[in-house]
């Protein structure tokens, strides 16, 4: 039984719909996609200034010329309640309604009209097709936050088990945490696994720790879906080492869509069906293939809430093989926010910061998690949770290290924990300053 679709079309979602523009999309030669795009930009834009009251405003009496003129929407744009945000004809009763993580900053509720959500779906569906998967009958090990009040959290688990899913829980990882969920993949025909990155490679670092291949204890597996979270190369190589299966790379955003989806060939390929992706520098002006940028997207099907040129918040570069009709993602470098500033006058993106770190903890994998801070220009505050305390030794080497990465005279305050706090999503926040 096709329980997934069934269950999209009983929440009036028009699938059979959105799977016909779907087609027409993908079948476009190269000329007719860019003159299509061309009119669809133009469409969602006319559409909000004369259905949407806070778009009109946002816009002003600014004049729009071509594409570009068009302001930039962030976040901070979009504190005011939804129904105030909401297109003509359009209420709360008559849309899908979500909200972010929260995890870069306050959550921001969101909605998207029937028809836009339907769209986004069958697009995903087709895309997980790519590695034999299919939403009605393929089992998915989800790694994600989930609601953990009673009432909540039974009404998920239903909704888990009608998109056949399986939703571990993922804010216990302790030793005897992790052998229940083992023992869940050594008796359950998971097709594959898709969920929050951190989470995921910490099993790993267990399957690693007990000498165990995720493959063997779960032959069903096809392959390993990794998102919300930056995936580094060495973690990439621990998953592949202990999981055996392909590990694939998902960058999306819950207020869009999937942004970009690795493909078998590993290449990053962008969603151009539903979204139009550009990289801006800090003038708001577009950046040619291959330099990096702020990522601003554009939902181009999404008539119930204004989503236009919205700044994810992300920094990337898009590969200078890209068309508009297949841009490619040569690379994503992390939050716009998270960068160290440092006494010099010296900036240092926080990922490469972790990165550098990470590798230092990794040398005998002692340290599980950590989280850094910058609580002042020249202080860094950094939480981990490992099997024993780092000594004075240890310390005082990853302070050499990162003296000659970032500058000397900084101080470093390591404290142990049990447990890294997560945010109420699930999500772990691996750098972040408060100033």
């Amino acid at each position: 039984m096709n329980l997934f679709n069934l269950t999209l079309k009983l929440n009036g979602f028009p699938l059979e719909k959105a799977k016909r523009e779907l087609a027409k999309i993908v079948s476009l030669s190269e000329d007719d996609f860019s003159i299509d795009l061309e009119k669809k930009k133009n469409e969602i834009v006319n559409y909000h200034l004369q259905n949407n009251t806070f778009y009109k405003d946002l816009i002003g009496n600014k004049s729009i010329e071509n594409w570009t003129e068009i302001p930039v929407m962030k976040k901070i744009h979009f504190q005011k309640p939804l129904q105030e945000r909401l297109s003509k004809g359009y209420t709360k009763k008559n849309v899908y309604i979500n909200k972010t993580s929260g995890s870069s900053g306050d959550p921001m509720v969101f909605a998207k009209d029937k028809f836009c959500h339907a769209l986004i779906w069958v697009n995903i569906m087709r895309r997980f097709q790519w590695y034999g998967l299919d939403f009605n009958h393929s089992w998915q090990a989800r790694f994600y936050g989930m609601p953990l009040d009673f009432v909540a959290n039974t009404q998920l688990r239903l909704k888990d088990f009608l998109s056949h899913r399986y939703r571990f829980n993922i804010f216990d990882f302790s030793d005897a945490a992790m052998r229940k969920m083992v023992a869940k993949f050594r008796r359950t025909k998971f097709d594959y696994i898709n969920g929050y990155t951190n989470s995921i490679v910490l099993l790993a670092k267990y399957l690693q720790k007990n000498d165990l291949y995720l493959d063997a204890i779960c032959p069903s597996l096809k392959v390993c879906i990794v998102t919300s979270e930056m995936l580094l190369d060495d973690d990439k190589k621990l998953l592949e080492e202990r999981f055996r299966i392909p590990i694939i790379n998902e960058y999306g955003s819950a207020e869009l869509d999937i942004i970009a989806l690795e493909n078998p060939e590993g290449v990053w390929k962008i969603n151009s069906e539903t979204l139009f992706v550009e990289i801006l520098d800090e003038e708001d002006q577009v950046l040619p293939y291959g330099q990096e940028g702020r990522i601003v997207v554009t939902s181009l099907y999404n008539k119930a809430h204004p989503m236009i040129r919205y700044e994810v918040g992300d920094v990337g570069v898009l590969d200078e093989k890209s068309s508009l009709q297949n841009p490619i993602l040569k690379k994503l470098i992390g939050r716009t926010n998270d960068v160290a500033i440092l006494p010099s006058g010296k900036k240092s993106p926080g990922m490469t910061f972790y990165s550098i770190t990470k590798r230092l903890f990794d040398d005998d994998g002692n340290v599980k998690e950590f989280v850094i801070t910058q609580t002042k220009l020249d202080t860094f505050e950094i939480d981990y949770t490992s099997s024993h305390e780092l000594s004075a030794k240890e310390i005082a080497e990853i302070e050499r290290v990162l003296s000659q990465f970032l500058e000397s005279n900084l101080k470093y305050i390591f404290s142990r924990k049990e447990k890294i706090e997560r945010s109420k999503s699930g999500k772990l926040k691996q750098f972040k300053s408060l100033i």
